[in-house]
């Protein structure tokens, strides 16, 4: 067996009241909350946080963790609207420290999180919608394996410019396929 929640530079643990502290800062950064979220940019509040962890937890489809590395909180990253009958889930990610994107983080939780999601509780499907101008994570998902399977066009209007909403995808056995692949490297 190997360790699920914890890779070799990040593990995936429980968001802390800590964390959220930590979160609203980045709910206050423009940049992120539009790579984010196709609603309109605006900070949010401590107890909005602590509503959305606190509802994650209740709920059986839902499961929010945060993104460490050692005790540092680089994130989170969510697997939610979860249908068990058809065994698919949707995820999301959030790395919120600039210094800190683009450094394999993103990657190594996202996997551990596949890995969860596949091998732990069982799904057969995973599904994202990134925005196109999103660079950074459309890399990030097709590096992971995920297959591009359409676009809403001209989804999400910003700055006079139209951009479409990307959607991608991926089965249990592209997983394990990949999985084999990144292992090897």
């Amino acid at each position: 067996m190997h360790q699920i929640l914890k890779g070799k530079r990040v593990q995936l643990q429980a968001l802390m009241d800590e964390d959220l502290e930590t979160m609203l800062t980045w709910y206050s950064n423009s940049t992120f909350l539009r790579r984010l979220d196709a609603l309109p940019a605006k900070p949010t509040t401590l107890d909005s946080l602590k509503k959305w962890r606190d509802e994650a937890s209740e709920r059986d489809n839902h499961f929010l963790f945060s993104i460490r590395d050692d005790k540092t909180f680089l994130g989170y990253i969510e697997l939610d609207g979860i249908l068990w009958t058809q065994r698919n889930g949707w995820v999301a990610i959030a790395i919120g420290d600039p210094s800190r994107q683009g450094k394999g983080y993103g990657t190594e939780a996202m996997s551990l999180l596949l890995d969860y999601a596949f091998y732990e509780i069982n799904l057969h499907r995973i599904q994202l919608t990134v925005f196109s101008y999103n660079q950074p994570a459309i890399w990030l998902y097709e590096n992971l394996g995920f297959t591009y399977e359409g676009a809403q066009r001209e989804f999400i209007l910003r700055d006079d410019e139209a951009y479409d909403m990307y959607i991608y995808g991926m089965l249990r056995r592209e997983w394990i396929e990949k999985r084999s692949e990144l292992s090897k490297s």
